[in-house]
């Protein structure tokens, strides 16, 4: 009894962990669209910024849900790895892990970490001045201000590194937290390969081109 209790808690905690990946993916493409608009117009990415960020449905209800899903995607990650090193402690040191599993889900511990310090920058970069600028010295609102305040986080050639490097190792993390997330939730059919191929382009295609967009706004302002 108390085994099959302990699986029907690791599992329930893996579907937890899994449905929370998928959400913050889902606001990782959004994110992402909004973000590469900026490459191609600014009046647009003001726009788009200007609504997301005055708008009271996004910043008093979506954007504190979001910042749950963070915190408790990132909370069980830890806990679903000690529990992971607990339950295998000899046995996982015998383990040829290069010889049975990817690095990306062999390290996928090390990837969250590294991605949950560059929220933290990402942050203290975007969301702090936000609210400085709305709530502490209550600017008036200026529409057009969105596009350079981007550009300007991305004239330093450390800052532009860090943030690169940061969506290459977010890339590693997804490429295999998206097929487990699916297998967690029991999607594990005949739409595998095709989710799977699916989720390894998202991996490549997202982080990279937010790498692209970094270095578009340091290349060419």
């Amino acid at each position: 009894m108390a085994k099959s209790a302990l699986l029907k808690s690791s599992i329930a905690k893996k579907v937890a962990m899994a449905l929370s990946g998928i959400f913050l993916m889902l606001f990782l493409a959004q994110h992402f669209f909004i973000n590469m608009t900026s490459v191609f117009s600014s009046n647009t990415f003001n726009s788009i910024s200007h609504f997301m960020g005055n708008n009271p449905l996004v910043q008093f209800v979506i954007q504190p849900i979001l910042v749950v899903g963070v915190i408790f995607h990132f909370i069980m990650g830890f806990v679903l790895e000690i529990q992971n090193r607990n339950a295998r402690p000899i046995s996982y040191a015998k383990n040829n892990g290069a010889a049975n599993s990817s690095w990306a889900s062999r390290n996928m511990i090390y990837s969250g970490v590294v991605i949950l310090a560059f929220l933290f920058l990402h942050s203290y970069d975007f969301w702090v001045p936000e609210m400085v600028y709305k709530y502490v010295e209550v600017n008036p609102l200026d529409e057009t201000r969105y596009f350079h305040e981007l550009v300007a986080k991305f004239e330093s050639p450390v800052r532009t590194a860090l943030y690169c490097l940061s969506f290459v190792l977010l890339s590693l993390h997804l490429q295999h937290g998206f097929s487990s997330s699916f297998q967690s939730i029991g999607q594990n059919n005949k739409y595998t390969k095709g989710l799977k191929n699916f989720g390894l382009g998202f991996a490549i295609v997202v982080p990279l081109g937010f790498v692209f967009i970094a270095l578009f706004h340091h290349f060419n302002h």
